[in-house]
């Protein structure tokens, strides 16, 4: 882009190249010393775009994404690719078998040493009584042996790179509880810690219909994201995915509203591959790194 300069005495005009800004230069008809400005940056249509929404990075600006998940992998990893089926983004949620073996052997050790301790201690208390404090002290044993390997537990975070070498990340999806009985609740957040939502798994469902609620950074509904239908859910239920035919689909609907604003379906192949589809949602009520973050979710969080 040419930097426009006119000087100010003899007011001579220039087209300057932009690795002349912030130089000195000589006025070629008054010999008048000029200092070149700055070269204005005009942002293109697709950075426009992108700066509305919020993104940082152009793998986002789009409405479909294409998911598929490296098989033959410890930890869980995903190729996101665009409609050219070139790859935009790496996803990886690790296995953290370190931390796991750890939690492991903690639980097995608190269990062998406590055992030992209540055998020694019923050991010394004659008659029924023994017994009582063996049933106590087996329970309390097992507790404590669950306690410890949860606290030791670790929690499995998802990150979204720019690609394979990791050495930029985009978006972090944050498991917030080991324990997920009822409820499993997902942060998710920009590499910088700006948050972009809440995805919640509620269990109680997935006997007729599984769901996730999505909330925005303030706490607000945001999305309902579902099974595509409760006939073909209860039917799934039964059959599976019945060579394929019956393979489990998600639909996006703003909170409150029947509308379908996006489709997360699973393509018919040997291997996990997903499309992500948001083309319904213009407006862009799906920030499109959530959107991403929810498709991950989706596989990975439902075990699928």
């Amino acid at each position: 882009m040419a930097i426009q300069l006119t000087c100010d005495v003899c007011q001579a005009e220039y087209n300057l190249k932009d690795d002349l800004a912030g130089k000195k230069l000589r006025c070629k008809r008054c010999e008048s010393m000029l200092v070149v400005p700055e070269a204005e940056y005009l942002l293109s249509d697709a950075e426009v775009e992108r700066a509305e929404h919020g993104y940082q990075h152009d793998a986002f600006d789009r409405d479909r994404f294409l998911v598929n998940q490296k098989r033959i992998s410890i930890s869980e990893k995903y190729f996101v690719f665009d409609e050219n089926k070139q790859p935009i983004l790496f996803v990886e949620r690790p296995a953290c078998l370190r931390q796991t073996l750890l939690a492991v052997l903690a639980m097995a050790a608190f269990l062998i040493v406590t055992f030992g301790l209540v055998g020694v201690l019923v050991s010394t208390v004659p008659g029924p009584m023994s017994g009582v404090l063996g049933v106590l002290g087996a329970i309390a044993a097992l507790v404590g042996a669950v306690a410890v390997a949860i606290w030791l537990w670790p929690l499995r975070h998802i990150t979204i790179y720019t690609d394979q070498t990791k050495q930029e990340p985009l978006v972090e999806i944050l498991q917030r509880d080991k324990i997920n009985i009822i409820n499993a609740t997902y942060l998710v957040q920009t590499s910088d810690g700006t948050p972009l939502g809440t995805c919640i798994k509620n269990y109680l469902y997935d006997l007729f219909r599984k769901r996730w609620y999505v909330n925005d950074p303030d706490g607000n509904p945001l999305l309902l994201v579902q099974e595509d239908s409760i006939i073909l859910s209860l039917l799934r239920r039964f059959l599976g995915p019945f060579f394929g035919l019956l393979m489990t689909n998600f639909v996006f609907q703003p909170a409150g509203s029947d509308e379908v604003i996006g489709q997360f379906n699973r393509k018919f192949s040997l291997f996990d591959r997903y499309v992500l589809d948001l083309s319904d949602d213009p407006g862009h009520l799906v920030d499109r790194r959530l959107g991403v973050a929810l498709a991950v979710l989706l596989d990975t969080g439902e075990r699928r």
